[in-house]
């Protein structure tokens, strides 16, 4: 490493996945890379017609800086709909727009974190908070997970053991897994780190898009000390070119967190603000959420029913209720990593899982998104996908 560059830049590398899903770029390629939100389904007329009244009502002030914490109204709206959803009783000064979830969580990093510092996260973990994370140099320890969230056994052993300073969590449809924490699992969690003095990071850009009707109460709504940080975002469920999300903190922490976004951007973009604002006031976004669930829905039910014809019997998936992600576990000994090297050709694309681990392995498990290929190309895709895995074990016994 350069001598001049901080010593936090050690843990910022780029990654080799990354490079060559570059060729995922290809039009006639089969991904199932990305974590990306399908583009035909965006709003665009209407978003032109909103564009276009806060262009004609409101130019100058939509163009101009605005304060840190982001516009009035839409912090109302964010509040409002959190409140008549989850059951919570917030304002919106306890709302702060951020850039992206993602900036909530290197402000997080930047508030809470010194080096060394013990963070908590399920095994696996969304990669982009490990990256978030990481500039601030803590110690990652992974929590072992089931089908229902957090191993409370495992929990209770770290708590105990370790220095805890922060839990990262991505209690719905978490991303890589699409696993679904029960309302048992973090009822039950909460009990826990209320009586720890730890602060709980509840990321949930995918909590709206579920499949099945059923109680996912956040896990900010069941705190009753203050010690969990909401993140969510418009960008799964509205468009993702706003970059536009919300942090939900009480005080003192809300204070901390405007102080730290002033000092890095001032404040997120006016004009988007204003846009997202004036589309929540004229258009019901309930109905657009409604449409993305749908789709998704039919394009998870294409995977899985292909994983179940195509998949040797020992390949384990998820069978996600919401989000858009099916985990991919392969017999261990398996290596997703070269699996992605000899399906690249044949133009199929994933992420391996290892990634997803702050302390490396798991090199056998692998990531699917189903949001942004249609129905037809998942059932090619995931044939050709097990294809590949019946040529590698027949090579590796010849």
């Amino acid at each position: 490493m350069h001598p001049l560059l901080a010593n936090r830049m050690e843990e910022m590398k780029a990654s080799e996945i990354r490079e060559l899903l570059k060729l995922t770029e290809q039009p006639d390629m089969i991904s199932f890379a990305g974590g990306l939100p399908d583009a035909d389904l965006f709003p665009v007329e209407r978003i032109a017609a909103v564009r276009e009244r806060i262009m004609k009502e409101q130019a100058k002030e939509a163009l101009q800086y605005s304060v840190t914490e982001g516009y009035l109204p839409l912090r109302e709206q964010i509040a409002a709909r959190m409140n008549l959803h989850q059951g919570t009783a917030i304002t919106a000064r306890e709302v702060l727009i951020t850039n992206g979830s993602q900036q909530g969580l290197d402000l997080t990093g930047k508030l809470f974190l010194n080096e060394g510092d013990v963070v908590l996260c399920e095994s696996p973990t969304y990669l982009g908070a490990l990256n978030a994370f990481r500039g601030y140099r803590p110690k990652f320890v992974e929590v072992d997970t089931d089908e229902d969230g957090m191993k409370l056994e495992h929990l209770d052993e770290l708590l105990q053991t370790h220095p805890v300073k922060l839990i990262y969590v991505n209690p719905n449809f978490q991303n890589p897994t699409g696993r679904c924490w029960s309302k048992e699992r973090r009822q039950a969690f909460i009990d826990r780190v209320q009586r720890a003095n730890v602060i709980v990071v509840e990321d949930d850009p995918y909590g709206e898009l579920w499949f099945e009707a059923g109680e996912r109460p956040t896990l900010f709504s069941m705190d009753r000390k203050g010690c969990v940080i909401y993140l969510g975002s418009f960008s799964k469920i509205f468009c993702p070119g706003y970059r536009t999300g919300w942090l939900i903190a009480g005080s003192p922490w809300m204070e901390k967190y405007v102080l730290a976004k002033q000092a890095v951007d001032l404040h997120s973009s006016t004009i988007g603000q204003r846009e997202i604002s004036c589309y929540l006031e004229q258009y019901p976004i309930e109905e657009h959420i409604v449409q993305l669930r749908t789709v998704y829905r039919q394009r998870r039910d294409a995977m899985l029913e292909a994983l179940n014809v195509h998949m040797p019997p020992d390949v384990r998936f998820t069978k996600p209720q919401g989000g858009m992600f099916v985990w991919v576990e392969l017999p261990e000994g398996e290596n997703a990593r070269d699996l992605l090297v000899r399906c690249l050709p044949l133009k199929v694309a994933f992420v391996p899982g290892g990634a997803f681990y702050p302390n490396g392995g798991n090199e056998h498990t692998l990531r699917l998104n189903y949001s942004v290929t249609k129905e037809t190309q998942i059932r090619e895709g995931i044939k050709r996908l097990a294809q590949v895995i019946g040529n590698e074990r027949t090579r590796r016994r010849a």
